[in-house]
């Protein structure tokens, strides 16, 4: 087993930033129907900046442990960084080729981070627009 699926594993297994956050910012709950993943991912933002991140979910390794990931990668971020994230920025983190039919699971985790922070721009009152919703590098 190389060392980039022992993190999976391991980021499975022992996820970071798991659990409740009760002063949390906003939340945010995303759902793969195609395989009942599920993540519902909770931020502390203070100053456009992640303070504080923390997620529960179930699901398979990929879903899981990419969540995992990507809460470590954007703690203290701002806001702006965390729009700026694409798709290749997560499975540079996962470091592990991604079949098509995991691509999903995969991008779960980002797709619920972004979705939380857009629901949090837009109950600021900010206008966005469709483009701002991409995870894809288009």
């Amino acid at each position: 087993m190389d060392m980039y699926a022992e993190t999976i594993l391991e980021h499975y297994k022992h996820p970071h930033n798991y659990g409740e956050l009760p002063e949390k910012t906003i939340e945010h709950k995303e759902y793969n129907p195609l395989c009942g993943d599920s993540i519902t991912m909770r931020l502390v933002i203070e100053n456009d900046k992640v303070r504080d991140i923390k997620f529960v979910g179930r699901g398979c390794a990929i879903s899981q442990a990419a969540t995992s990931l990507i809460t470590d990668e954007v703690k203290g971020k701002s806001i702006e960084e965390i729009k700026a994230l694409k798709r290749q920025d997560m499975l540079d983190l996962l470091g592990v080729e991604i079949s098509p039919a995991r691509t999903k699971c995969a991008m779960l985790g980002i797709k619920t981070l972004k979705l939380t922070i857009y629901q949090y721009l837009i109950n600021k009152g900010e206008k966005l627009v469709e483009k701002d919703f991409k995870i894809n590098d288009e």
